[in-house]
């Protein structure tokens, strides 16, 4: 007993001491905006976006794909997803996404999945058809993750995720690739206290390419044509640091909250500090889940100064039917957040949860 208790006071400890030591040194507010692929920092996920992304530490399956992937290791066996959200509200933009979780072995656990935004069609303009009627062409916005999750001990887990991104328009697209590696240490005699760090979005710059960067030359004094290619520009991924913890209230059993927090140190906009609750009660044959968050950064409560939508407060809940002896859940979630001037981003989605 007293061994635990000093293990749980020493991880306490170094958990803060590491909280304290990034917030006073990271962020970046002269670059700010200057990173491409934002969607990388999107949550497709309901139930940890309602959670106000504050389960760096305990947020597990396949969800953790995105939070920290180190808690892909809790996953039991195979756990599916699907997941839909309106993306800033009224823009008419869908965000789709799914994936597959599947543990391999005893301490082994891989993921595979994928986030797609459709933004509609946009007519085609041009310098001599400004007001279109030549067609119209869709955006895209993808994102491919492959994810592995190890359990080291009983107390250590780790992983690493790939992801390739696709960025395209009618005539130009950019392809690029990171990297997302994750820890989490737990502790207690109940496993109740969780630390977790991440570091996302990881990789190379991107470029754009196709033919949008190409003109056509008429030489007047020769009559030779020509096509001349322009430079693209290059842009940075928006790399993250993010550290949490988290601690269960076990009442009973059947009834748990948890409580957690987050500090996410963004390479190219204001640093985050989150927090989230989750109170959980299983029945019999189901488990119900209500789930809220709040989200801080630096001129919240400025809309001429602040530079992120997603900040404030988070909502939602989830409902599994626990099925079969093995208890395997079959369950819907639903998220909110609230988005400033875009209004209200509902997400939607289904999770399918075989142990």
């Amino acid at each position: 007993m007293k061994h635990s208790i000093m293990k749980i006071k020493s991880a306490v400890i170094v958990g803060a001491a590491i909280m304290s030591s990034f917030s006073l040194t990271a962020g970046n507010e002269d670059r700010v905006g200057s990173a491409g692929a934002s969607q990388l920092l999107i949550n497709p996920w309901a139930r940890s976006s309602a959670f106000g992304d504050a389960g760096v530490a305990n947020v597990n399956g396949l969800e953790a794909t995105f939070m920290n992937i180190a808690g892909l290791a809790f996953t039991d066996k195979t756990q599916l997803k699907f997941n839909y959200s309106n993306w800033m509200g009224e823009a008419n933009i869908a965000f789709n996404s799914a994936g597959i979780a599947q543990r391999i072995s005893e301490s082994d656990v891989i993921a595979v999945s994928v986030q797609a935004m459709n933004y509609g069609d946009i007519a085609i303009t041009t310098v001599n058809n400004p007001e279109g009627n030549i067609g119209t062409f869709t955006p895209r916005s993808n994102v491919f993750n492959i994810g592995y999750a190890k359990t080291f001990s009983s107390s250590i887990y780790g992983g690493v995720n790939f992801k390739v991104l696709s960025e395209s328009i009618s005539n130009l697209k950019a392809t690029g690739i990171a990297i997302d590696a994750g820890i989490r240490y737990v502790t207690g005699e109940q496993d109740q206290l969780k630390f977790g760090i991440t570091l996302k979005n990881v990789g190379p710059v991107v470029k754009y390419k196709g033919d949008g960067l190409a003109q056509q030359i008429n030489y007047v004094s020769t009559g030779i044509n020509a096509t001349l290619e322009e430079r693209s520009a290059s842009y940075e991924l928006p790399s993250l640091l993010g550290i949490g913890a988290s601690y269960d209230f076990i009442f009973n059993e059947n009834n748990k909250l948890n409580v957690s927090g987050a500090f996410t140190a963004n390479s190219f906009s204001q640093d985050q500090y989150r927090l989230g609750l989750n109170y959980g009660m299983v029945m019999e044959k189901m488990a119900f889940n209500l789930r809220g968050g709040f989200v801080y950064e630096k001129n919240i409560l400025s809309a001429e100064n602040r530079s992120n939508a997603l900040i404030g407060p988070t909502a939602g809940f989830s409902v599994d039917a626990l099925v079969g002896e093995e208890k395997s859940a079959l369950g819907i979630e639903y998220g909110v957040r609230f988005a400033g001037v875009f209004g209200y981003i509902h997400t939607l989605g289904a999770t399918i949860d075989l142990k």
